[in-house]
């Protein structure tokens, strides 16, 4: 797994599906190694659809743990 600041979790409520850039998207054909903001705008959670609006950091700025400190 990749660095915590580099994983991204969807913020919707009952997903939390993590975007790990060291394991890529083979639903929707992104390559290992994709870092979150090199992923097509079009690119959506491939657990419930949200979009990439949807997604935080697990830590570090703009996370959920950085907004609650």
């Amino acid at each position: 797994m990749a660095e915590p600041e580099k994983v991204y979790q969807c913020q919707t409520v009952n997903c939390g599906c993590l975007y790990d850039p060291d394991r890529g998207d083979r639903r929707r054909k992104i390559p290992k190694n994709t870092d979150f903001n090199e992923l097509p705008e079009e690119w959506c959670c491939p657990v419930c659809g949200a979009t990439k609006r949807r997604f935080r950091p697990l830590t570090g700025p703009g996370s959920v743990k950085d907004e609650h400190q």
